[in-house]
């Protein structure tokens, strides 16, 4: 029985509830007196059920589809504007005891090269991460608990906050490691982390359990269980994903939205973002062996759809896509994406040789960061590399309650012209920053309230003169 409030997995994403929600989906799939009424319950931008979000998922009108997708687009600049918050990963090690069939860390394969960073090493790829102009990073790092325990990334979050390098630092260190304890979180959180990232992979546990045949993540309830764990221990922003393409993906999008409400009912806070990465090509991993994959298109109306069912979640791209995937749903709903990524153990400072291949996935968008942040400013987008909400306290339900009600846009616009202007002053080349002075000039006339456009204009001539690290 479906019970959103259960702590036990198997409760709040509920089997038969799914199958219960695709028949539904398949029967209103055309119902177009329904999908209006959806819409129309979207634009409130209230979020929409797993249910409700299915049936259009599932719609097979081609005018409706297009209203979806402007709506997302409306509703996006609505919240969040023309920003896009800029990351990049940062792969620690790729030492890894399970057995997952999709990734090439699983613990078998003897054909990647095996790869830690020491804490110079780590120090290396900071430094590199900073010359580009990044702020934010998420750290990756495989699960073994004697070569990379808790308190080797305590250390490495330690020595990444340390490292000031001309006017670089970062910081907002999110982390994407694997599922821990109630007290593991609390330590992660103390140790001053941003977000805490897991992706599901599936949430069909039979599937679930046949792609990790061996290791603790082929625990199912321990894996799904893990956000409750990290909300308890004290961190209030997390981030959901799947891997599209493990499964069908209607099942684990109803499981992925279900997971949202789970939060948003036990916690009153639901995901602080979601990421939707498909399954590519890795060392010894051959999407031919995975039959779910899915087109571009089923791709963008996955994106749409979430931007409707979960408005205030922040929609994370990475370099997994290729640019013009990547344009496309940057217009549907994704507020963060990654640039200059490498997903090597190392990849920053030394690049790899081929024979010396260490990276979990191929990367599509090979572009430099400069190369991105020029492609948004094309694109009529504010590349930010804002963190001042986490540095200032708005997190979990402070963070959502002012995107809720459409007022975080006067803390992160001016906060993203500010880092943007950073940005430019200390990494960009120069054709790069004169588009961005002028979008910058363009942007701060939007700013609607006078006195913190008044602020904003002096610090942007404090940053030109040599003064770094303005928020609001």
């Amino acid at each position: 029985m479906y019970n959103v409030n259960s702590t036990l997995a198997t409760e709040f994403i509920d089997h038969q509830e799914i199958l219960d929600t695709l028949t539904y989906a398949e029967q209103n799939k055309s119902n177009r007196p329904l999908i209006e009424e959806l819409l129309a319950k979207a634009a409130d931008c209230k979020g929409l059920s797993h249910r409700e979000a299915l049936v259009l998922l599932e719609c097979d009108q081609p005018d409706l589809t297009e209203r979806m997708f402007a709506l997302a687009k409306e509703i996006k600049q609505r919240l969040y504007g023309n920003r896009i918050v800029m990351f990049a990963p940062l792969y620690l090690s790729n030492y890894c005891v399970n057995g997952c069939t999709y990734c090439p860390y699983h613990a078998k394969n003897h054909t990647i090269a095996r790869k830690k960073l020491s804490q110079d090493d780590i120090r290396r790829e900071v430094i590199a991460l900073q010359d580009m102009g990044h702020k934010r990073l998420a750290l990756e790092a495989g699960e073994h608990p004697t070569l990379n325990p808790l308190e080797y990334i305590l250390e490495s979050i330690q020595t990444i906050y340390g490292i000031h390098h001309k006017n670089g630092a970062i910081r907002r260190v999110n982390v994407n490691i694997a599922a821990t304890t109630v007290e593991n979180y609390r330590r992660l959180k103390e140790a001053g982390i941003g977000t805490y990232i897991l992706f599901q992979e599936t949430y069909h546990k039979p599937n679930y359990e046949m792609l990790h045949p061996r290791g603790p993540k082929s625990d199912y309830a321990w894996h799904t269980e893990a956000m409750d764990r990290a909300m308890e221990g004290g961190i209030d922003d997390v981030g959901l994903g799947v891997l599209f393409g493990l499964n069908t993906y209607r099942y684990d999008f109803a499981g992925l939205m279900m997971h949202a409400e789970h939060l948003e009912a036990r916690f009153g806070v639901g995901p602080h973002t979601i990421s939707v990465p498909r399954i590519c090509p890795a060392d010894d991993i051959d999407t031919d062996d995975f039959p779910n994959s899915i087109s571009d298109d089923t791709f963008a109306h996955i994106v749409a759809v979430i931007r409707l069912a979960v408005p205030y979640t922040g929609m994370i791209i990475s370099t997994r896509e290729s640019e013009v995937v990547r344009r496309r749903v940057l217009e549907l709903g994704i507020s963060q994406i990654s640039g200059g990524s490498r997903t090597s153990v190392g990849g920053y400072a030394d690049p790899e040789a081929p024979e010396e291949n260490s990276a979990q996935f191929d990367v599509s968008d090979r572009r430099t960061l400069d190369e991105v942040v020029s492609w948004l400013l094309d694109l009529g987008h504010t590349p930010s590399f804002c963190t001042a909400c986490y540095r200032e306290g708005r997190t979990g339900d402070r963070f959502m309650s002012l995107v809720k009600r459409g007022q975080i846009g006067n803390c992160c616009q001016p906060n993203a012209l500010m880092t943007l202007k950073e940005y430019l002053m200390d990494y960009a080349s120069p054709e790069v920053k004169a588009k961005g002075l002028r979008l910058i000039a363009e942007e701060i006339q939007h700013v609607s309230s006078p006195k913190i456009k008044e602020i904003a204009l002096k610090n942007l001539k404090l940053i030109e003169e040599g003064r770094r690290d303005f928020r609001f």
